[in-house]
């Protein structure tokens, strides 16, 4: 078994390179056609993680919309949808946001070791929380993951955790869809933030597809030797 999943990060961003606007409302930055080829990723998935951020501000489900995808997967034995995950850093958590829905996916906190105690009495029952050390050691949390069986986990976000992963070189693909929009404002979150990223200008990514979808476009960038095109 491999020491760690196969790691991939989606995420749509506006032209300037946001995430999201300063409103309290979530942005789409998608269309339809696009939701559905994500869909498509979390179906062939093992589980999806997210950060604790992306729950408090999106509040997303993260299940298999297709019924036909979500059959397809219960016919290979598989639940419907994948193991939801989360990271926390201060156990900062809504146990009534969709991510703790009672629903048919399996749901995993991994926090510090100083906010293991404060998760699990937030959370009850609703998921398994994991110390993770301290600090949460995202190597430690892969591991752990590609223990319980995860051999391909999709990242959604956020900007938080999408620096994190990339700046210690811990993804295999990026898929970045471009809104054909601006968002215009610094207050919104960036993609990522601050970091010393592997590829710079003497060590450029490896753009492995350009899709056009409707009004967006998708961007997939090969990041490590294990990268599929499949």
């Amino acid at each position: 078994m491999p020491d760690r999943p196969y790691v991939l990060l989606s995420c749509g961003m506006s032209i300037d390179g946001y995430l999201d606007s300063p409103a309290l409302h979530r942005l789409l930055l998608s269309n339809e056609a696009d939701f559905d080829r994500v869909d498509a990723e979390r179906a062939a998935s093992d589980a999806i993680l997210v950060g604790a951020a992306t729950i408090r501000r999106d509040n997303p489900r993260l299940l298999v919309r297709s019924p036909e995808r979500r059959a397809a997967r219960v016919a290979q034995g598989l639940p419907p949808s994948p193991t939801k995950v989360t990271l926390t850093r201060r156990a900062d958590l809504d146990p009534g946001s969709r991510f703790f829905a009672c629903d048919d996916a399996v749901k995993l906190v991994y926090c510090p070791s100083t906010a293991v105690a404060e998760a699990r009495a937030r959370v009850g029952d609703a998921a398994t929380v994991i110390d993770a050390g301290q600090p949460c050691n995202l190597h430690l949390v892969f591991e752990d993951l590609a223990a319980r069986g995860v051999s391909r986990l999709m990242v959604e976000g956020g900007g938080t955790v999408h620096t994190q992963l990339l700046a210690t070189d811990l993804a295999d693909e990026l898929q970045l869809v471009v809104a054909p929009f601006f968002v215009g404002s610094s207050e919104a979150t960036r993609f990522v933030g601050d970091g010393d990223f592997p590829w710079n200008p003497d060590h450029r990514a490896t753009l492995a597809e350009v899709r056009q979808i409707g009004d967006v476009v998708l961007l997939r960038y090969a990041l490590s030797s294990r990268f599929s095109m499949s």
